[in-house]
Parts: structure tokens; sequence; C-alpha cells
């Protein structure tokens, strides 16, 4: 497989799909530019060989094209940070783009409309009536591939080779993120800096551990996790499982959760995990006590109680004192951690403590040696929240691709580079 460090791209236009999925406010200015810096070595990389770049990224989920979705708001911000005048073209596959891409100078960049404008980004039909019957969706389906390829085929004709820095969406089949790596050779098609961390990182997690190992599961689902915990039972020595899903399991061992977020058609799934963690040896963690509230708002009036003694009307929000304890003393133990999802509703500052605690073990954790890898989009909100992501090895950009790989999933994104 061929690594961006060793190519050589002078004189050579690169496709690079990143992952510019960035939040805006109400006025187009991007809240948060982590995705596009994260991109920037990648970028500069080939601009300093003396290549030239075409970026293609998504925004949001459109259903075509659409001004709130256009890439066009991010523009000044990519021109700032790259330090070059990037261009834009307006549609991705029309006459503008194929113009501007040929006509691209070693040096230059040019920045491509949202690629998920076309249905055949994604591969998914749009526009089907409610009502529309299975053949009618089964000829959607088959038109919108078949367009895909021609879709593909003029992306992957804009560049002499294609760089995969866009982890977020390794994932997904799509034509810029698996699809167009076809129409490359072995030696033209690579990793950029980004995902070849991710990649690492996940490696790490899965490969070369360390242990104890912990995971620290949160959320608010356990069927959302379902998959990911299964596999991780094969792997941890210790699974904190935290957050919403913490009364799922509560209710299962006959505790009164009140008011609590729970899934009740999970109570025996619940108790099946509890069950294979025993038989596998590993050490399964749940809450002890709980920072309960009388209402979901910050303003709510808040108790700390047993986990299992939440009074009607109450439910809880965050994970109480004794549990930080317990938490804490596993995870300073570890040496290598996985932190995906918030002890609590972490959005309100009264019910911050538990993930806050949690991040600060595990930054004194990987001070004394371990390897730490937080994933998951309310994960890493919340070590920038608290400013603790410089503590830990590495924050993934990646929150479906992360606990897809995590899982044990081959990623299409990252097949399609290494191919197999």
């Amino acid at each position: 497989m061929q690594t961006i460090d060793k190519f050589n791209f002078a004189g050579k236009k690169a496709f690079v799909r990143v992952d510019f999925n960035v939040p805006l406010d109400e006025n187009f200015n991007i809240t948060d530019d982590t995705r596009i810096r994260a991109a920037l070595p990648t970028l500069k990389k080939i601009l300093n060989d003396g290549g030239s770049v075409i970026i293609g990224s998504h925004l949001g989920r459109p259903k075509g094209p659409s001004d709130t979705f256009s890439l066009k708001h991010i523009l000044p911000h990519v021109s700032e940070l790259l330090g070059v005048d990037v261009q834009f073209a307006n549609d991705c596959i029309g006459e503008e783009a194929k113009v501007k891409a040929s006509a691209l100078q070693p040096g230059e960049v040019l920045l491509l409309e949202n690629l998920r404008f076309y249905a055949e980004e994604e591969g998914k039909p749009r526009g089907l009536a409610e009502d529309a019957s299975d053949e009618e969706k089964k000829a959607a389906k088959k038109a919108v591939k078949e367009s895909q390829k021609k879709f593909t085929e003029t992306l992957a004709s804009y560049a002499d080779c294609y760089v995969n820095d866009a982890f977020g969406t390794a994932h997904r089949a799509h034509a810029s993120t698996a699809l167009i790596a076809a129409y490359f050779d072995t030696d033209h098609k690579m990793f950029g800096y980004l995902m070849e961390k991710e990649v690492k990182a996940v490696e790490k997690i899965l490969n070369d551990i360390v242990r104890p190992f912990t995971a620290i599961m949160g959320g608010s689902k356990v069927s959302s996790k379902i998959e990911i915990i299964e596999n991780l039972l094969n792997k941890v020595d210790n699974l904190i499982i935290t957050g919403g899903m913490t009364y799922t399991f509560t209710k299962a061992l006959g505790g009164s959760i009140g008011q609590s977020i729970c899934e009740d058609d999970k109570l025996d799934l619940a108790l099946d995990l509890l069950k294979k963690a025993k038989e596998k040896g590993v050490n399964l963690v749940l809450a002890v006590d709980t920072k309960i509230a009388d209402s979901f708002s910050n303003d709510a009036k808040t108790a700390f109680v047993d986990v299992d003694k939440i009074p009607d009307g109450w439910e809880g929000l965050d994970i109480g004192p004794k549990t930080e304890a317990i938490y804490a003393d596993i995870i300073k133990k570890s040496k290598t951690i996985l932190w995906n999802g918030p002890t609590g509703v972490f959005e309100f500052d009264n019910f911050t403590h538990g993930s806050r605690s949690v991040g600060e073990a595990i930054v004194e954790a990987t001070k004394n040696g371990a390897f730490s890898l937080v994933g998951g989009g309310d994960s890493v909100a919340c070590v920038n929240k608290f400013g603790l992501a410089d503590g830990v090895s590495y924050v993934s950009t990646g929150g479906g691709a992360l606990l897809e790989a995590i899982e044990g999933k081959v990623l299409p994104g990252i097949e399609a580079i290494r191919g197999y």
C-alpha cells in the first residue's frame, strides 16, 4: 500500500476526500473547525510537494442542492487556514468543475460543491413517494446505482491520484469514499495523515493491547451499542457501562429507576450481557449511585441516591460521587483505555461532573503510560469542553466509523485503499 509520506505529488493532481462536515451557526459561521484543521497536514504535504488539490467533501444530509448545505460557506476559512486562495466549483460534476480541475496548476486548490447534492454519492434513491411499490423502489435503486458509476468516473477523471483522509465516512461505501479508489492503481491511492493516525489508533486498541484494558461505554441506548459491547467482551478486562444505558441494566436487575430513560424491551438483553461478561471473566461495572433530578433541566432540583432507589417522578442524569471514585480507580490502573459516551447529560452544566471525572482519570492514566483513545461525538465534545483533549493519547474524528471498526467490521473506505 502506498503511503502519503513516500509519494511525491510534484506535478500531480490529487483528489482528496476530506470530512469538512463542520457545524455552522444560523449565519453560516463555522462553530468548530476541528475537522478542517485535522486535514491540513495532508493538504499542505501535497501543495508543498508541488502538487495541486481537488477537495471533495459532504456537509450535512441534503436531499438535493441546497444553499443551507453549500460548501461555499466554508470556503473563506479553508482558504485562510491553507494560506491559499481556494477556488470553488458550484457543481461537483458539472462543466465548471471539469474545466477548473483541468486548469489547476501546482500549488492551487479547488473545493468542489457538496458531493451529497447528488444521490449518486450515497447510492440511494431520493424523492420516492411514501406509497411507492417494491418494484418502484427496486427500479429507483437500480437507476441510482447505474448512474453512480458515471458520477464516480467523473470525480476520478479530475486527478492523477486519490487520497482518502475522511475517517468519519470510512464506514460508508459511497462514491467518493470507497468506489473511486478502483479507478487508481495501488501506487496512486493512499490514506492521508489523518486516516493513517485513525487506523493506527484503532488497530492499537484492537490488536496491540497492554493490559489492563478498560472500555467506558456511555450512551442512552443498549440497542445502539450491542454489537460493540459484545465485541469488547472478547477483548477488555473492565467494561464500564454508563450514561443512559445504566438504567436499563439497573431495572433489569430489579432496581427502581423512577422516570429515568430505559429500554424496557432490552431488559433480557442487559441480563444476557451481564451473564456473558461473567462467563468471559470481564469485570462489567455499573453505577452504584446517581445524581437525580425532578425534571430534565439544568435548573432542576437534584439529589444523590443509590442507583436502584430512584423515587417516582425523578430521573438519573449523571453518576454520583461513589461511582466516580469506583470508575476513577479502575481507569487509573489501566494501560489501554477506550472512552465512547459520557456518563450523563453533560450538555447541562449541573450534570457534567461525572464525565469530567472520567476524563480527568483518563488523563492521569495517560500520564502514567496508558494508551487512551477517545471517540464518538459526545465524548469528543466532553474532552474539548473540559480542556482535556491534549491529555489523552488520541481523539478520534470518527463517530460511526470508529464504532464499526471496534465492532470488528471491515470499513469500505479502508478496504478500498488496502485492497482487503
